[in-house]
């Protein structure tokens, strides 16, 4: 049975949005009181309980674009007025893969199996399928319902209407169909290199990674943090320090020659650290002479990290990444006091020699502070977890790492929920997330080195690509037609996105293989092909002739063909995409949905003529519409689109 509705949109009454405190004013090496520390009880009382699930989900309010999120709207409210006594059933609306309809609501067979047995007028899933699709609210967005086997309701969403969405979206802008998610204020904890060490491939995931989840959850109308917490403090910089002085006395005369290259200079303190046992005890008083604050050692310590940083930012530069950098060094002034409260709280505990918390479910424990009085990476962690939830009162902090610090993250996160610091099921706000992923191979299947078994340098390989990019467009003949800024701004363009999506299109919990010839070819699920598509879009309405900024304000967008509608719903799905990668921290969700509409568009682009055609208007408006979500699914990841190939 089909009927056919013409009905007004639903209109939200949600509750308003639930707001947090503002940044507070930062100070570098602050000391920590101990009223400060009291904060974290509070902290957990308040927590944001705004979802039964950790998946972060839009407001009820309605966004321009999200089919999913109206239609679940739809459906919750005839769910209300079918089920009335059942109050917590959520829709269950998802896209359609078969020939039925567009999205289906498939909330008859689990309704069912909770009111059989109950006083009820149903006697099975269709029936109260039929229900819901007969209390749907009047909307002009469903063309018709239908519903199929144990009730599944298939909705097909009205052609006119997603024809006047597209066309309000060109006029309006790609940022009014941005999902606007519960949490406020989120900390991206992503890339964080070591000081005095090369970059290498192995952070090329979390930089890569943890810039697209910033870039997806900013367009999302999250403010977010992103913070470089580096490793600049620790025992290897007694070693760096103390070398230093010994090989050049006046190397503050000397300046940055005494150091020369960083990574040369590391493996040469590093190897007199294993071979001098003297030199290694001078190293490690140097440690306590920098912690202690000594002006000397401190110029040294300050000089060695100016180097490390200008050498991450040529990589940073490259990639576009922007990042705000809160080490190590920033967060140590904080760890006595947050391991002082803990063990007030009864979790720190005495074992061979060290102060630990015990975890429960782990055969080992969490070492907080080490036998000989120092402190580690968990120190570190929980002081700067403390800070992010009670100084930035960030909801949401996420840790981009490989997986492999997978253990260290589940005892640290259970500690702080042990603490109070967090919500102990997961569910209410604040949360931490470990992002976890996988390794970057080489074609022989093991860990990505060099010949020599060197791991890569990162700015090495960003250069091999574009240099390669740049090669490949002088083959094409474009060294002879482009000017030399545009072949440079061009093979850097698809060189580094040819990286960067070689990465993200995967899960990024997999291993992947690093190899040029496949993340450069401009066939397949690549970079090159869908930078190059959105060139060919941009040529076709270059030959036009029309103004396209003129053609959104006279013309109208028509859905006539079947491939124009099947684009157009593509275009429609853009906002539940980046919301579904921002809830699961998954980018590749947006790299499989980017592909998809780019193989959409060719199969409308070679079935409906558009220059020349009576429909040209038309679509040449949908051409632009697929090039703008084109652009914003590049900017997202990360990739600087090109405008001609």
């Amino acid at each position: 049975m089909t009927r056919v509705l013409h009905l007004l949109p639903a209109t939200s009454s949600s509750p308003p949005l639930v707001s947090f405190n503002r940044l507070s004013h930062l100070h570098s090496h602050p000391v920590l009181l101990k009223t400060d520390f009291s904060r974290l009880r509070p902290r957990r009382l308040v927590s944001t309980t705004i979802t039964a699930s950790v998946s972060v989900s839009t407001m009820d309010q309605e966004i321009v674009g999200h089919v999913k999120q109206q239609l679940s709207k739809l459906f919750e409210a005839s769910l209300r007025t079918t089920v009335p006594d059942e109050l917590d059933v959520e829709p269950l609306v998802v896209p359609c893969t078969g020939k039925f309809g567009d999205y289906q609501c498939n909330n008859a067979m689990s309704l069912y199996s909770r009111i059989k047995g109950k006083t009820t007028q149903f006697r099975g899933p269709p029936a109260i399928g039929q229900a819901i699709m007969k209390n749907l609210p009047p909307t002009k967005m469903i063309e018709s319902c239908s519903v199929a086997g144990p009730g599944f309701v298939n909705v097909v969403l009205s052609t006119k209407w997603i024809a006047k969405s597209i066309q309000k979206m060109l006029i309006e802008g790609i940022e009014t169909w941005a999902p606007r998610l519960r949490v406020k204020r989120a900390v991206v904890d992503f890339s964080s290199p070591n000081i005095a060490k090369e970059m290498h491939v192995g952070h090329l995931r979390s930089t890569i990674i943890g810039d697209t989840l910033a870039r997806m959850l900013e367009y999302s109308n999250v403010e977010v943090l992103r913070r470089n917490h580096v490793g600049d403090w620790g025992t290897q910089f007694g070693m760096l320090i103390e070398f230093l002085f010994e090989e050049f006395p006046n190397w503050e005369g000397i300046g940055e020659q005494a150091i020369g290259d960083l990574q040369a200079f590391y493996k040469a303190s590093k190897t007199r650290f294993d071979a001098d046992p003297a030199f290694k005890e001078r190293a490690q008083q140097a440690v306590v002479r920098l912690q202690g604050g000594e002006a000397k050692y401190h110029r040294a310590w300050a000089k060695i990290c100016e180097i490390s940083r200008r050498e991450f930012d040529q990589v940073y530069q490259r990639l576009g990444v922007h990042l705000e950098e809160k080490g190590e060094s920033f967060y140590n002034p904080y760890i006595p006091g947050v391991i002082e409260g803990l063990s007030k709280q009864g979790m720190v505990e005495e074992s061979e020699g060290a102060r630990v918390i015990f975890i429960e479910g782990k055969n080992i424990p969490l070492i907080v502070v080490k036998s000989d009085g120092g402190y580690n990476y968990a120190s570190t962690d929980l002081a700067a977890l403390w800070y992010r939830l009670n100084e930035e009162k960030a909801e949401w902090i996420i840790y981009v790492t490989d997986v492999g610090q997978q253990q260290h993250f589940e005892m640290f996160f259970s500690a702080a929920k042990h603490a109070g610091w967090l919500p102990s099921d997961g569910k209410a706000y604040p949360q931490a997330t470990h992002v976890g992923f996988g390794l970057v191979l080489g074609d022989d299947g093991k860990r990505f080195r060099t010949r020599s078994t060197e791991v890569v340098r990162l700015v090495d390989l960003l250069d091999e690509a574009k240099n390669r990019s740049k090669a490949a467009l002088i083959e094409r003949g474009k060294g002879a037609e482009w000017s030399d800024k545009e072949l440079e701004q061009t093979a850097e363009a698809v060189g580094y996105g040819a990286v960067k999506y070689a990465d993200l299109k995967n899960n990024r919990l997999t291993n992947y293989t690093f190899n040029f010839d496949q993340m450069l070819n401009d066939k397949g699920n690549t970079a090159v092909y869908l930078l190059y598509a959105h060139a060919r879009i941009c040529s076709i309405i270059r030959k036009s002739g029309k103004d396209i900024e003129e053609l959104k304000k006279t013309a109208t967008v028509v859905l006539d063909h079947p491939d124009e509608r099947v684009l157009g719903l593509h275009l429609l799905q853009f906002a539940e995409t980046v919301e579904e990668a921002c809830n699961n921290l998954l980018p590749n969700v947006l790299c499989e949905y980017l592909y998809n509409l780019s193989e959409n568009f060719t199969k409308f682009y070679s079935n409906c003529q558009v220059v020349g055609s009576a429909e040209e208007t038309s679509r040449l408006l949908l051409c632009e519409a697929t090039a703008v979500v084109m652009r914003k699914c590049f900017y997202l990841l990360g990739i600087v689109p090109v405008y001609k190939i």
